[in-house]
């Protein structure tokens, strides 16, 4: 199986020198999944490479997964760093695709 037939779904967040890929996948069986991608470009010799770094999150997890990174995210913001304006870095909008078919159009630029 081809592993870009079996996406429905991805959203792009781009970091500075990084990027984050939030891909809905399907299993042969129909179930679904998640994939965290972490894009990171480095410089190495004469050109750019890529370093990702992959998380996959299965639907039974996806509570206890959303739970956790919000308990987390909000201890930072408001027991560790209350005063800081993290609106400021809403800068860029975050990039969702999906073709006609429910599978995401995703490249690696």
């Amino acid at each position: 199986m081809d592993s870009d037939k079996n996406e429905i779904f991805s959203q792009r967040v781009r970091a500075g020198k990084r990027t984050y890929f939030f891909d809905v996948k399907a299993t042969r069986s129909n179930d679904y999944y998640l994939t965290i991608t972490e894009s990171k470009r480095k410089y190495k010799d004469d050109g750019y490479t890529y370093e990702k770094h992959k998380i996959f999150l299965y639907k039974e997890d996806f509570n206890k997964f959303m739970n956790a990174l919000s308990n987390t995210v909000d201890h930072v913001k408001e027991e560790l760093m209350p005063n800081f304006d993290f609106d400021q870095f809403n800068e860029e909008p975050v990039e969702a695709t999906a073709n006609s078919e429910g599978n995401s159009e995703l490249s690696w630029d």
